[in-house]
């Protein structure tokens, strides 16, 4: 059944529109004016999309935009949604599995989390070379199609080391602060205690947040490669530096790095293309 629905979205959205994108991108929270760059062909509004689900989070737009970027064919998913909306992960990780069913060759997901390694500040970035999954469900759980992926899929190589070392160097060209790390993934929606800081810095993590791994599994499930964006919105390590943290404040720490972010997006859409 999934996988017919999956056949059935993307069947309807290439009937209205002319474009074979390339690349996918998900825009996270405060990263949607980077649809301004997008050549538009065609935009959905994702409660028109059979079996898409609506965005219920006011910073996400809640559209599938499919055009050019920079020259380059794209679908871009203006927000994303998330578990703690109450959607389960099969409804949430759908968009993904429809962007692959277009014929995407690239996955480039973006999102916005809070540092808990001490020498990553906010407004740096993370490329993420691995995560810890803490959320209570999976989206690759239930019977599984094989004509969608494996039963068992393997994450040893889930994130190009060496994709993350060049850009890590595009991003200084652009004068902005990056790094390699390890995103730990919570359900939410509220933030994390101090204590459950501590326990993500004693872990591993370098970020935090309650997104993106269950795209990369499902991105994973499906052999699509993966590349991912890490905004640092606030710094929550260590302890006695954390302030109160509010969504505006998440918002404006992310756009203020965001035209920067721009420059550096061009580069690797050119680069993936």
């Amino acid at each position: 059944m999934l996988y017919d629905q999956i056949q059935e979205t993307a069947a309807f959205i290439r009937q209205r529109c002319e474009t074979q994108p390339r690349l996918g991108i998900i825009l996270g929270t405060g990263l949607s004016s980077m649809t301004e760059d997008i050549v538009v062909e065609r935009e959905f509004a994702y409660g028109l999309l059979p079996y898409f689900c609506a965005a219920t989070v006011d910073s996400h737009h809640g559209k599938l935009i499919i055009g050019t970027l920079h020259g380059v064919p794209i679908v871009a998913m203006a927000g994303r949604l998330h578990y703690y909306e109450g959607y389960s992960m099969q409804e949430l990780t759908f968009p993904v599995r429809v962007l692959h069913a277009l014929g995407i060759e690239h996955l480039i997901i973006s999102n916005a989390s809070g540092s808990v390694n001490s020498d990553i500040d906010a407004g740096d970035l993370i490329f993420l070379r691995d995560h810890i999954n803490m959320q209570p469900e999976n989206p690759l759980r239930g019977r599984n199609d094989e004509r969608l992926g494996p039963r068992f899929p393997d994450m040893l190589k889930t994130y190009d080391r060496e994709l993350n070392a060049w850009a890590i160097d595009r991003a200084k060209a652009h004068d902005i602060k990056a790094h390699e790390g390890v995103y730990l993934a919570l359900p939410g929606p509220n933030l994390e205690t101090p204590a459950e800081y501590r326990m993500a810095n004693i872990i591993g993590a370098d970020c935090i947040g309650m997104s993106t791994v269950p795209e990369v599994l499902v991105a994973r499930h499906c052999g699509l490669p993966v590349f991912v964006i890490s905004v640092v919105s606030n710094k929550c390590f260590p302890i006695v530096e954390i302030q109160p943290t509010t969504v505006a404040d998440v918002i404006a720490t992310v756009q203020a790095v965001e035209p920067k972010l721009r420059k550096l997006m061009k580069d690797l859409v050119q680069r993936l293309a």
